[in-house]
């Protein structure tokens, strides 16, 4: 079995949650002594693939995939996304990409089940393929580090890349008065927003840059938060939330829009107008007074290893049909 994997172009520019599941995904492939390579624009090699998988339905994308497919490739998406407004996206192309999917790949059986809803796509050609955290890296996290290094110590945190995606702003408008600061890890996608950010949230607003995925610093972040906070629009569910969890984050609040649910249960508090500063607000005192929950079976029940296990009998799935 040869496989190729691949994304749109622009990807890693500001990496997020679906470049880590991609490169994750590639390293334990290898491990799982699958031939799996990354593919390259200057030596493409796809006559030698039998899979091409392809991570995200990001505009543009379809004419690759649609070339793979003219090769006679078997290929695997992996979306990477939830419509909650199809206004919002290329939504044609999405589903021209997926009609001519032969296996799709999505983070939970809630996002299968919307996609099935949106594009009228057949639920047979879903295999679901959890989202994860590394296996072995929340053993040992040190909640003080983060607080030495940056001198805070109550703090709301919050994790992903400066967009509007990721809601910061409102969040900053719901907290405004709360004695806490917000802190703010990730790359900026959006540097008029990262702009409106620092004005809105004044000495509150603590932006911080990107942190090395994985980091001790960065566990440290998640392990030491007060509160930590993923308002976003839409997530499938977040790494960072997964991250957050696995370390033992003591208080967790993230969207209700997307398929959160799937993974934390009842364990955390859920945004479910992430468009609403008052109720984000809400939600927030709501956490800090409902005492600290336990997520930390994240980090055994949601592991990269699994999640390769789970592609790798999805590509078993598709040669055998």
């Amino acid at each position: 079995m040869k496989v190729i994997i691949n994304t749109y172009p622009c990807a890693f520019i500001t990496p997020g949650g679906g470049e880590v599941q991609l490169m994750r995904t590639f390293e334990q492939l290898q491990g799982l002594n699958v031939d799996v390579s990354l593919y390259n624009l200057w030596k493409p090699e796809l006559d030698t693939a039998d899979i091409v998988h392809f991570f995200s339905v990001f505009g543009g994308s379809y004419y690759f995939c649609q070339m793979v497919k003219r090769l006679g490739k078997k290929l695997a998406i992996s979306p990477v996304i939830w419509i909650d407004d199809p206004a919002k996206y290329p939504s044609a192309e999405i589903k021209a990409m997926l009609d001519i999917a032969d296996i799709i790949l999505p983070n939970s059986q809630l996002e299968a089940e919307m996609l099935t809803a949106a594009f009228g796509i057949d639920p047979a050609k879903f295999h679901v393929v959890h989202n994860a955290v590394e296996e072995n890296a929340f053993a040992i996290v040190e909640p003080e580090l983060f607080r030495r290094v940056y001198g805070l110590h109550d703090y709301f945190l919050c994790v992903g890349n400066i967009e509007d995606r990721k809601n910061q702003l409102r969040l900053l408008e719901a907290i405004k008065g709360m004695p806490y600061p917000l802190i703010c890890i990730g790359h900026v996608r959006d540097e008029a927003y990262l702009q409106r950010c620092k004005e809105v949230g004044g000495a509150q607003f603590q932006y911080i840059g990107a942190l090395e995925h994985n980091s001790q610093l960065l566990l440290s972040a998640y392990a030491g938060a007060k509160l930590f906070v993923l308002p976003s629009t839409l997530e499938t569910p977040g790494l960072a939330a997964l991250e957050a969890a696995a370390t033992g984050c003591r208080r967790m609040l993230v969207t209700a829009v997307g398929s959160a649910r799937e993974y934390f249960g009842n364990q955390v508090g859920y945004v479910e107008d992430p468009y609403d500063p008052e109720h984000i607000r809400k939600q927030i005192g709501l956490r800090l007074v409902d005492g600290e929950q336990d997520c930390r079976f994240v980090a055994k029940r949601f592991t990269w290893k699994r999640a390769a296990e789970q592609t790798l009998a999805a590509y078993e799935k598709l040669l055998g049909e």
